[in-house]
């Protein structure tokens, strides 16, 4: 028996990094999976993937800042499967660090349209397939930049996590009366071409962030789909509005 036997899953940034293996995770605990990116060849590998080791999966193209493509991933979702019992918000970007003055209004727009209005277009989306399944679980993919460290963050994607943060709070109060619980999850660095990225190759700075961190290491993406997993099963049915914080201790300091 798998956590997800039974249930239908829909998930954003999927074709790699965190996204491809949270799929392939769902998968394998039962989960006919769905799941969406821009990086269309990259995700059709992870559905044949998922597939050949007997998984139920299904690629869609997904741009998260799309209304039309979250209408179509849902609908693929619930005309496939009858239903959507699970969301995980997980497609995000990162740019660079620098001072609020030099940021573009461009860049902030960017940042703001995938990782802040991607997740309230999923969410709007899938609410009323979730209310017609008798409920569900909704799971933001946050990050300890939307709760403190602020003297360390970029500003954008810090004031973008910080909006998932409060999001998911707002939607957890307003349809627990539908059985849908919504819950976020926030990563501290975590081993991922999107972390290194952030870096641009500067060692010493991806050093001193990891001084900040009491484990003084990266987490695991296994770490984080455990965490993610937990919130998406039945394992967290008395869990909604809450943040877990997955950071080797860092916001402990």
């Amino acid at each position: 028996m798998g956590k997800l036997d039974g249930k239908v899953a829909l998930i954003s940034g999927g074709a790699r990094g965190q996204g491809a293996a949270e799929a392939e995770t769902f998968a394998r605990e039962g989960a006919k999976v769905v799941f969406g990116d821009i990086r269309d060849g990259e995700g059709q590998k992870v559905e044949a993937a998922i597939r050949a080791h007997g998984g139920e999966a299904t690629y869609v193209h997904l741009d998260v800042t799309s209304e039309a493509d979250w209408q179509s991933a849902v609908q693929t979702a619930t005309g496939r499967h009858g239903r959507l019992n699970i969301l995980i918000n997980n497609a995000a970007i990162v740019i660079p660090r620098v001072p609020i003055e030099d940021r573009t209004a461009a860049e902030w727009d960017q940042v703001m349209a995938v990782n802040a209005k991607g997740v309230f277009l999923g969410t709007k989306y899938a609410i009323p397939a979730m209310r017609r399944a008798g409920g569900g679980s909704i799971v933001n993919i946050s990050s300890v930049a939307g709760i403190g460290q602020s003297l360390h963050q970029e500003p954008a994607y810090a004031a973008s996590k910080g909006a998932i943060r409060i999001f998911t709070k707002v939607t957890a109060s307003q349809h627990a009366k539908d059985k849908i619980r919504c819950n976020s999850v926030h990563p501290g660095p975590v081993d991922t071409e999107m972390f290194h990225s952030a870096f641009q190759a500067d060692c010493e700075a991806m050093e001193r962030r990891l001084q900040r961190v009491p484990l003084r290491r990266m987490g695991t993406v296994a770490e984080i789909v455990s965490a993610v997993l937990y919130l998406a099963s039945d394992d967290s049915s008395y869990v909604t509005g809450s943040e877990l914080v997955v950071d080797g201790g860092a916001l402990a300091q």
